[in-house]
């Protein structure tokens, strides 16, 4: 009897539990683009630790197409700041739409979740860009970045296949000529550092 009670009221709370949100549907293509104060080649694009700490950088995102539910963020860009495992911040080109600027920030802890624990704020900004096969130029408010690809045999990009990212697919080695932030959180200035540009290609599963 007393089997059959406590079956009765479990078929009762599952029956009266509320539904469970579907997961959202989204999915990205995008160029990234980071240079941090690590030394070439950062081994946490490998899935190792930082070689020089703190581990200080600005990732650029800019997304050539993509949605969020029913929200189109093909060209929406924007630039991270961070020192990694610690904070970040997020500055949205100041280009999106109210619609891209809520959908980017519900992606964030889905699609960037590592950021997003540390983030200290989440702002647009103007953002300017310049991505080229030999070099890179962005910038924000606060941050500005400049590197140069590294040639390797025969003159070519450095290129490394398959890592175990899928934000890191395609990577194309680069060095930082200069790679400066100033806030009234930090303040850093490398040059020769890691940088890289790669393909991040993600979505959810259906």
């Amino acid at each position: 009897m007393r089997t059959m009670l406590i079956a009765a009221i479990l078929l009762v709370t599952v029956i009266s539990a509320p539904p469970r949100a579907a997961a959202p549907n989204w999915h990205l293509t995008a160029t990234v683009a980071e240079s941090c104060s690590c030394t070439i080649s950062c081994p946490c694009n490998f899935g190792g630790n930082p070689n020089r700490n703190p581990c200080e950088g600005n990732r650029l995102i800019a997304i050539k197409s993509g949605h969020y539910e029913d929200v189109d963020l093909a060209g929406v860009s924007f630039l991270v700041t961070f020192t990694m495992r610690e904070w970040s911040k997020i500055y949205v080109s100041d280009k999106v739409s109210e619609k891209q600027m809520a959908a980017v920030e519900a992606l964030m802890p889905i699609a960037f979740a590592g950021f997003h624990r540390g983030m200290l704020s989440f702002t647009t900004a103007p953002i300017t860009m310049d991505i080229t096969e030999k070099k890179v130029k962005f910038s924000g408010p606060e941050s500005s970045v400049e590197m140069d690809v590294v040639s390797g045999f025969g003159g070519k990009p450095v290129q490394i296949k398959n890592l175990p990212n899928p934000a890191y697919q395609d990577y194309t080695q680069y060095k930082s000529v200069t790679h400066t932030h100033a806030s009234d959180k930090a303040k850093w200035s490398h040059a020769g550092t890691n940088g890289f540009t790669s393909t991040m290609d993600v979505g959810s599963e259906r």
